[in-house]
């Protein structure tokens, strides 16, 4: 098998590997810590290594079984996908060596990392499919990780948040499989590249209307736009902090990966109503989710409301459908996931120290916590758009794209947004870290401190560290993550190059 086969695979592999290394290591904890720490930044190294490969070859495909396209299991990699694996294998390694101190040992001793490894291989599988059907399979996959990891441990109102979380996507699973249904129907194949060929040509453009909305509803539920959010924040702050980071990072964006990637190559026909459509939907999306979070005063579920709020800003350049716009949704995809994966991780010490997430509860961290309140405010500040730090950059392409598409109404919302979120940002650091704190006294908090052994701590904080640097370096060296983002908008853009990569001469 040619080396760029294998490189495609590694992403899937070596989770699933590891995750079955696991899976015999029951018994030994200590296993399992370590095999999924390698496992985490093997998906790293890899998304790496496929980033550089398309950067110097094009985009990668690979046919399973030496099947040709469109009649066998196909992996492709543009840029985009290459940006999600990196992504996955970053949040991976943050989330599982902040799970060394945080998660307990009875969740452990039900699969917590294992679990948390299938999940992961899900996201990649996810990115890295060339048809519709594969992606409905990664999607399942998913879907089973992700509710493993949120009724672990039996708590009841973990069990509630789990009840409405797979209810509804249970029913976007059904939703999904028959979209799928009506779409092989129509075109004869489950090949995303075929597809976008033979779609154009059909002379049935009010069933694929039809379709068109119902993918944007099935990717519209997992991605949690207006108005199909209600559950992310209703189950989010349920599980351990760590899984509602791993969620928080990456689940609501493989709902937004999969918007990209169908309205940029399959539903391209019709763009006056659909991109509009997604556009009107993202305005509602991020203000609809900042009044949440500016309403909250629990740090997880105020976070989770600019989950809703951020994923209006990631289809906004989806539906303003220009490469600068979507050079802007790219290099938010990457801040926006490195960021809130580092404050939610915060809340989550904050939570350690003082017992409740409960804003009115905390205060004096500042005082007791110096490095803390620095690790947070970096990326809320960063969330809130102040430059230099990366999300100044992400809404600047974004509002630039808005005003050279002359749609002035959704800049007006993004920047109203960008100020409410700077906001609830500035309401957390009053509340958490600068007033003093009404339940504990600071020698209350200090003994807290000193309870948490040194080592523990360390952990704690490298993976917050790790990704408030990355934070600062994406604003600071902005100009090459742009250029990449870029490329990978114009790869969108120009669809011609992925469905020659994966078709070679066409469809027979």
């Amino acid at each position: 098998m040619p080396d760029m086969d294998i490189l495609l695979i590694l992403p899937i592999a070596i989770p699933l590997v590891t995750a079955i290394i696991g899976m015999f290591a029951w018994r030994s904890r200590r296993i399992q810590r370590y095999i999924s720490v390698v496992g985490t930044f093997g998906i790293l190294a890899s998304g790496v290594a496929i980033l550089f490969a398309i950067l110097d070859e094009g985009i990668i495909v690979t046919n399973i079984g030496d099947w040709p396209a469109p009649f066998g299991i196909v992996l492709v990699a543009d840029l985009l996908s290459a940006i999600m694996v990196i992504m996955a294998g970053l949040v991976g390694v943050s989330v599982v060596i902040f799970s060394l101190a945080s998660v307990d040992e009875l969740r452990r001793s039900f699969g917590y990392y294992p679990v948390v490894l299938f999940l992961l291989m899900g996201v990649c599988g996810a990115s890295l499919t060339g048809d519709m059907f594969n992606l409905f399979v990664w999607f399942e996959v998913l879907l089973i990780s992700s509710f493993v990891l949120m009724v672990l441990g039996g708590e009841a109102f973990q069990l509630e948040g789990a009840i409405k979380y797979f209810s509804l996507n249970l029913l976007e699973s059904a939703f999904f499989l028959t979209a799928i249904g009506i779409l092989y129907g129509l075109t004869g194949s489950l090949n995303m590249a075929a597809i976008a060929q033979i779609l154009p040509t059909i002379e049935q453009g009010g069933l694929v209307m039809v379709l068109a909305m119902m993918f944007l509803v099935v990717f519209g539920i997992k991605a949690a736009i207006f108005p199909l959010f209600f559950w992310l924040p209703s189950s989010y702050h349920t599980p351990p902090v760590a899984v509602t980071t791993l969620f928080s990072g990456l689940m609501t964006k493989v709902g937004v990966y999969a918007l990209l990637r169908v309205f940029t190559l399959i539903f391209t026909t019709e763009t006056d109503f659909t991109h509009t459509l997604i556009l009107v939907i993202s305005g509602l999306t991020m203000f609809t989710g900042v009044i949440g979070a500016v309403a909250q005063y629990n740090f997880r579920r105020l976070l989770s409301f600019h989950i809703i709020s951020q994923i209006g800003y990631l289809i906004m350049g989806l539906g303003l459908f220009t490469v600068g716009a979507l050079t802007g949704t790219i290099y938010f995809l990457i801040h926006v996931i490195i960021a809130k994966s580092a404050l939610f991780l915060v809340s989550g010490v904050s939570n350690m120290v003082s017992g409740t997430y409960d804003l009115k509860k905390l205060g004096s961290l500042y005082r007791a916590y110096p490095s803390l309140a620095a690790l947070f405010l970096i990326p809320a500040l960063a969330l809130g758009g102040i430059p230099p730090l990366s999300g100044f950059w992400a809404k600047l392409a974004l509002v630039q794209a808005g005003l050279d598409a002359e749609a002035y109404i959704i800049v007006a919302v993004s920047l109203i947004v960008s100020v409410l979120t700077l906001f609830s940002m500035t309401k957390i650091w009053a509340e958490a870290f600068w007033k003093d704190s009404p339940k504990q006294s600071d020698e209350d908090i200090q003994r807290n401190r000193d309870a948490i052994e040194p080592g523990r701590m360390v952990l704690l904080i490298t993976p917050i560290l790790f990704l408030a640097a990355l934070t600062v370096i994406l604003g600071i060296w902005a100009e090459p993550i742009i250029d990449v983002s870029r490329q990978a908008a114009e790869q969108l853009m120009n669809p011609d190059g992925y469905i020659t990569a994966v078709l070679g001469g066409g469809v027979e």
